[in-house]
């Protein structure tokens, strides 16, 4: 049974292994907003460029108060691989086991069969969810991001 999540509702939990050798839990972003992004694999062509969108938009992101973290299913060593490619500078989280993902509603039918879906939800500093992209599309994504953190809430 796939979690259904909607605005308002507060963040589910998680505790996972992150890129920097660390675990990490939802509770340690609290007090700053978080832009929480699932995508399906570490260096195809859709999630580099979405990475790379982040990776290039992360200081204005930053500024406005967010941090950007990005989970897939891929180990840590794939996202290490991944992040020191494209000079990644945000966390990657490893969900191998997708519980999270699932909790996330971003598990589902893709191009592929069943596997990560690329949505994305923004955290308020309470733990609460402000906002949901459904259907992301890679390219131009972290401006779509930065404009909805600059809104008046």
């Amino acid at each position: 049974m796939v979690a259904m999540i909607a605005l308002g509702d507060m963040a589910p939990d998680f505790d996972l292994s992150g890129s920097d050798g660390k675990r990490h839990t939802l509770g340690e972003f609290k007090g700053r907003r978080l832009v929480l992004y699932f995508y399906p694999k570490d260096g195809t062509p859709g999630c580099t460029t979405e990475a790379c969108s982040f990776r290039d938009s992360n200081d204005a992101i930053r500024a406005l108060g967010a941090e950007v973290v990005g989970i897939s299913k891929d180990t840590i060593e794939s996202h290490g691989r991944f992040r020191e490619k494209q000079g990644l500078n945000f966390l990657l989280l490893s969900d191998t086991d997708s519980k999270t993902i699932k909790a996330y509603d971003a598990y589902g039918p893709g191009l592929f069969g069943m596997g990560t879906l690329r949505k994305t939800y923004i955290v308020d500093r309470s733990g609460k969810i402000v906002k949901i992209y459904e259907k992301v599309r890679p390219d131009g994504h972290a401006q779509e991001i930065i404009e909805f953190l600059k809104s008046p809430k």
